[in-house]
């Protein structure tokens, strides 16, 4: 048992949940039933008896009946506001090809705060209390969907001000567009005039920013050593008169961005680009050794030898296993047979060491991450010791995130005096196998010790519909 040091750790509890199975995914828990909370944050986590003992008259005690407790879900790669937008729809759809999915631009204020909303109300029961919207500001200003400029930003800070986030939100900055190309001298303009401050940056944070190197392989447009099989020769999205000068600029702005102390996270799915962003890296952290956790976003045909310097430089990787899953005949009709074999290689970065975040890049796909840890185990192929397995994949979901939030230190764990943030499984997911996850439901998502859903109360109202309504804002986006 652990509990709170200090006068406070005998006070009573706001909530227990008891009966069950506890996974704080940290240390010295092992076989722990039951949790308690108090003020937003893990007051104790033990035996039923230990626990229960923080009871007090207007304690609200959950009876677990066998359900599993895990650390709150952060999806570390998430378009929430674009997801609100368009949910149920995805880019994905039931097909293997990505589309271009349905259009719903967001056209003004008040459906950029409803959808920012819906999103959080999808999210809540899914279990998810963290996440990061990968890519916002001026860059989208005049982008077609509504869903990723300035604008949205505003909308951001105006829910967290109202306390109506109902998850935590990491915002990286864009400066070119989503999905395009953008160039130096704006990016560094970007960089100078962005306001990153926040009032409680444990609501909302601005961490750093976005940088678009390239496209995807099915589209041929991953900049990559490889050969297409039609001869195509991609060149990387950021601006420049040759290879070499775009090459030398996309450093220039990790550079820069690392001087100011700012998270750099970098889509690029070809084997070069991750070259150009390692390098970059390198150079940014021989002349400031500060290890500010920038990150590879997707990294389809990331190789060994990279895994092994990004290890190395402190260089994380987020991926979707899904993608991985549905597109690999695609990656080797562009660039062979066999390339796709090579690609993704999750049970390398795994052992290599790499932080590794499983996300679901949503609206792309669903953002029900259950879909993502299936996907990864069947891309891994059979486990030696599911379990172990289950286990280092919940984590991508929760340690690796909270790292890269830089936010280890309170969040991402159920230890005492960590956040209160957590969700409730319908079975232990460490019983079951990674393809029978997806049905195992949510039953409950607490966040800063608040329920914010519970699958068998439907008297829980959403705080988008509670919005909505207050507003008076039209049901569709």
């Amino acid at each position: 048992m652990r509990t709170v040091d200090g006068d406070a750790r005998t006070a009573s509890a706001d909530l227990i949940l008891r009966g069950g199975v506890v996974h704080s995914l940290g240390a010295g828990d092992e076989g722990a039933s039951a949790i308690a909370l108090r003020d937003g944050r893990v007051a104790r986590v033990g035996d039923d008896r230990a626990v229960t003992e923080l009871a007090g008259p207007s304690t609200e005690v959950v009876d677990l009946a066998g359900r599993a407790v895990l650390p709150g879900v952060n999806d570390a790669h998430l378009h929430a506001t674009w997801l609100g937008a368009l949910w149920p729809d995805t880019l994905f759809g039931g097909n293997a090809d990505l589309g271009p999915g349905p259009q719903r631009p967001l056209l003004d204020d008040a459906r950029r705060r409803r959808a920012i909303l819906r999103a959080g109300d999808l999210l809540a029961s899914l279990g998810i209390t963290s996440y990061t919207e990968p890519g916002l500001g001026p860059g989208e200003d005049r982008g077609p969907t509504g869903a990723f400029g300035t604008s949205v930003v505003r909308q951001y800070r105006a829910l967290a001000a109202e306390g109506l986030l109902r998850a935590r939100v990491t915002v990286l900055g864009l400066y070119g567009e989503l999905d395009g190309p953008s160039d130096l001298e704006h990016f560094l303009d970007g960089l100078v005039a962005d306001d990153g401050t926040t009032s409680d940056p444990r609501w909302l944070r601005f961490a750093g920013v976005k940088i678009f190197a390239d496209g995807i392989p099915p589209m041929k447009s991953a900049y990559t050593h490889h050969c297409y099989a039609d001869g195509v020769r991609p060149a990387l999205l950021v601006a420049g008169a040759d290879d070499a000068e775009r090459e030398e600029n996309l450093a220039r702005m990790i550079l820069a961005a690392h001087r100011l102390g700012r998270q750099v996270g970098v889509h690029a799915t070809g084997d070069r680009s991750i070259d150009v962003m390692l390098d970059a890296v390198e150079r940014a952290r021989q002349e400031h050794d500060v290890d500010l956790g920038h990150y590879v976003i997707h990294g389809d045909l990331v190789t060994g030898p990279q895994l092994r310097r990004m290890a190395a430089l402190g260089v994380g990787l987020d991926t979707q296993p899904e993608i991985a899953v549905r597109t690999h005949s695609l990656v080797d009709a562009a660039l062979g047979r066999g390339t796709a074999a090579a690609a993704w290689p999750l049970r390398a970065a795994l052992d290599a060491g790499v932080p590794l975040c499983l996300t679901s890049d949503a609206p792309v796909l669903s953002p029900d991450w259950r879909r993502q840890i299936a996907a990864a185990d069947e891309w891994m192929g059979p486990a030696a010791d599911p379990r172990e397995r289950m286990e280092r994949l919940l984590r991508c979901y929760t340690v690796e995130p909270a790292r890269q939030d830089h936010a280890s230190s309170w969040k991402g764990t159920l230890a005492p005096g960590m956040a209160a943030d957590l969700c409730v499984l319908a079975a232990d997911p460490l019983s079951v196998a990674p393809a029978e996850l997806p049905d195992v439901e949510v039953d409950l998502t607490v966040v800063d010790g608040r329920i914010v859903h519970d699958r068998g109360t439907p008297s829980v109202v959403s705080v988008a519909a509670r919005a909505v309504e207050t507003a008076g804002i039209a049901e569709a986006p």
